[in-house]
Formats: structure tokens, C-alpha cells, sequence
């Protein structure tokens, strides 16, 4: 009997953390992509090009896969599109989700979250959409005026959240900091007043700690803590930048959050939450690590990023924020991934690399160059089934990295 209670609770714990099929930056949103065994090593010019696709128009988002499908955003004249794709590159559909930012740095900044037979996605325009994986548009929620969303010099920018039955966005209006949606029907379930700042670019995470949901995210000037089931307001501490650009999603291990932020004003923070989630404390900062948008991913209690300011590829002591090295022999700045036992680089200027996890150099065991496309090397890297998902501006390329 208590054999059964305790995989009873262990099952309510994580209720909300398995149904997703695929979302950002991998199936916790820190940037691990697990059950994978892939090549140690790739050939000089690069991996096998199993298909590629050169009409999505412009835009950063990463490729959403499952099983049989590939999803990926584009903004085609002034309208944003959602692309469906087999896995050999066969274009099953394509379908409107309205207007989509076409000003400064113009394209579609959205990953598609995956649930069963639903896709979700935040349009640049503040837009929450609702599609099936046939392509019928199930609903959608204008941010603007459900919530007085206010609108970001870059256009706003998050991949929505998803667990249990809820959908959620951040507004960043001055009554709804975060706001819950039902995921059927788009019918507002509950809104966070919070701290009455912008939206900042960030797409938020789940965890679980200590038998309590959070939900983890960033607003201009703050990192903030929500109750996931309540909606709660529960903390905030100082995250300022330049620009109130706070576009990189929180890490959480054991207890402790990470935060980085580029514009050379705040880098990397380490906080301590308490056992109830109620609070948090700074443990460490560290300026080294003042990652833009590309992220980082915690290997075996190191961090691994690239700067900004700090132009490079950084590592950092996970516990202590100590710099164990930087290094520019790969770009200055890009994204980071991490799958398994080597991360994979993909810098702005193209490059994307194997590198072997270490926290005395950069270890480069492989790279080539991105030549296709147009536009920055903005998008994250996507790792599935043994293929390599890297997208530049209107051309996705999917390369075959699977160990034999």
C-alpha cells in the first residue's frame, strides 16, 4: 500500500510535465535533449543533409518535432504562417495565424508547443493561437485587448507554456503580468497582476519543487516566481538590462535558479529559492556570462554559454558562478544545446560545432558552416530522432546525426 501511495504522488508531482509532445528548447526548456545516441564525431563538411525546406519566410523560431511531424513558424508578406512537415520534408500544410511583426529585425519569433493533437504558439503581434495538427485554427486570444498587453520594441516574443489544461502567456499588462488559458477553448482561467512590467521577450518554465509547482520566467526589469496552480504572485528580484530584455528562459536544478541576460548590465545570477517557494536570495553573480539569447545549459554542475558584451563561450561553476574559461574560436556569441554527452554550438556567425563538455576549454571535436539562408543565425538548434534540426531565416535544414 505504500509502495502505491508513493508512485500515486509521484504521478499527481508531475502531472503537466509529460504530455507535451515537443516545445522549446527540449522536453524540460533547458536546453537537454535526452534519449538520444547520436555520432561522436562528424564528417569535415558536416553531417548528412537528409532534406531542407527554403520557403518559410523570415523568422528565429525553432523546429516543434514529434513523431511524424515537423513544425515551424514564418512570416510571409506581413503574415505569420505555421508550417506542418513530413519527416521527408514533404509540406503537409501551411496556415495563417494573422498579422505578424514586420518592423524592427521582422519575422516570426514563435516555437510551436505541442500537445497531442493541438499546437500553440504566441504571434509577435500578441496573438495566442490554437491550431490542430491538421491545420484548423481552434481559437485565439488577442493579448492587447484581453489583457492590455503593451507591445516591445522587438515585437513579443515567448513560446507558450503548457500543463494540465492550461495555457500560458505573458502579457505583461498592467493586470496580467501572467495570464492562465484553457487549453480548448482559450477562456481565461486566471490572470497574476505581478509586478506591472513589460514582457520580456522570455518564454517561461514548470518546475517542481519540493511537491510545489512554480512557474519561472523573466518581465523587464525582474525574474519572477507564480504558484502554477493558484496563479499566485510570490517573488521577484532584480534583473535589469539595457533595454528590459530578458529573453532567456530560468534554469532550475535542486532548488537553485539561473538567470542571464546580455546588454552588459546584469550577466548571470544565481538564486536560492526556499523550501516553501515563497522567497528567494542571490547566491552569486557573475558578469562573464551575459548571454543574449542563446542560452545555456547546465552539464555536470558547469554552465556553458556565449556573451555579449563579453563576446565569446563562457563556463562557469554552477555552485560558486567562478569563470572557468571563455574563448572566441568559435563566433562570438550564439545558441547552445546538449545531447547525449556533447553540447552542439551554433554560433551568429554560422558555425555550428560538437563540443565535448569541459570545464578547462573549449573542446571543439567537430564543426561546419550554415551557408543557406539570409539573415542572423538567431534560432535555437533542435535534436529529435537522431537528426539535427538548424534553421537560418527562411531555410530549415535537417541533418542526420545518428549513430550507426
Amino acid at each position: 500500500m505504500r509502495q502505491f501511495s508513493i508512485v500515486l504522488i509521484f504521478i499527481l508531482l508531475n502531472t503537466g510535465f509529460s504530455q507535451i509532445t515537443s516545445q522549446w528548447r527540449g522536453p524540460d526548456r533547458e536546453g537537454i535533449y535526452p534519449r538520444e545516441n547520436l555520432l561522436k564525431s562528424w564528417p569535415a563538411d558536416g553531417p548528412r543533409l537528409l532534406w531542407s525546406t527554403e520557403d518559410l519566410g523570415e523568422g528565429y523560431s525553432s523546429a516543434a518535432v514529434t513523431s511524424d511531424r515537423v513544425y515551424i513558424t514564418g512570416l510571409l508578406g506581413g503574415t505569420g504562417y505555421l508550417f506542418a512537415f513530413d519527416h521527408q520534408g514533404k509540406q503537409l500544410w501551411k496556415a495563417s495565424y494573422g498579422p505578424e511583426w514586420d518592423k524592427g529585425h521582422p519575422g516570426a519569433r514563435t516555437t510551436p508547443t505541442v500537445v497531442g493533437d493541438l499546437l500553440y504558439l504566441v504571434s509577435g503581434m500578441g496573438q495566442v493561437v490554437c491550431f490542430d495538427t491538421q491545420g484548423k485554427k481552434i481559437w485565439s486570444v488577442d493579448m492587447m485587448q484581453e489583457f492590455g498587453a503593451r507591445q516591445l520594441s522587438w515585437g513579443l516574443t515567448e513560446s507558450p507554456l503548457v500543463y494540465d489544461n492550461i495555457v500560458i502567456c505573458t502579457p505583461g499588462g498592467s493586470n496580467a503580468m501572467i495570464a492562465a488559458l484553457d487549453r480548448k477553448t482559450g477562456k481565461t482561467l486566471w490572470a497574476t497582476k505581478g509586478n506591472g512590467e513589460k514582457s520580456a521577450y522570455c518564454s517561461p518554465v514548470l518546475v517542481n519543487h519540493n511537491g510545489r509547482r512554480l512557474i519561472l520566467t523573466m518581465t523587464g526589469e525582474s525574474v519572477v516566481g507564480v504558484d502554477a496552480d493558484t496563479g499566485e504572485f510570490l517573488w521577484q528580484d532584480t534583473h535589469r538590462t539595457r533595454y528590459d530584455i530578458n529573453p532567456n528562459t530560468p534554469i532550475y536544478e535542486n532548488g537553485l535558479i539561473h538567470t542571464t541576460s546580455g546588454y552588459g548590465t546584469t550577466g548571470s545570477q544565481l538564486f536560492k529559492l526556499s523550501q516553501d517557494g515563497n522567497s528567494i536570495e542571490r547566491v552569486w553573480h557573475n558578469e562573464t556570462l551575459d548571454s543574449q539569447m542563446g542560452a545555456s545549459v547546465l552539464v555536470d554542475g558547469y554552465l556553458y554559454g556565449s556573451g555579449h558584451r563579453n563576446k565569446g563561450w563562457h563556463c562557469l561553476d554552477w555552485q560558486t558562478g567562478k569563470t572557468q574559461y571563455s574563448a572566441r574560436e568559435l563566433g562570438d556569441k550564439g545558441a547552445v544545446i546538449f545531447s547525449d554527452g556533447f553540447m552542439i554550438l551554433y554560433s551568429e556567425d554560422g558555425d555550428v560545432a560538437l563540443v565535448r563538455p569541459n570545464s578547462q576549454k573549449l573542446d571543439v571535436v567537430s564543426s561546419f558552416k550554415i551557408t543557406r539562408g539570409s539573415g542572423p543565425h538567431w534560432a535555437h538548434p533542435v535534436v529529435k530522432d537522431g537528426r539535427l534540426y538548424v534553421r537560418h531565416g527562411e531555410v530549415m535544414m535537417v541533418y542526420d546525426i545518428a549513430a550507426q
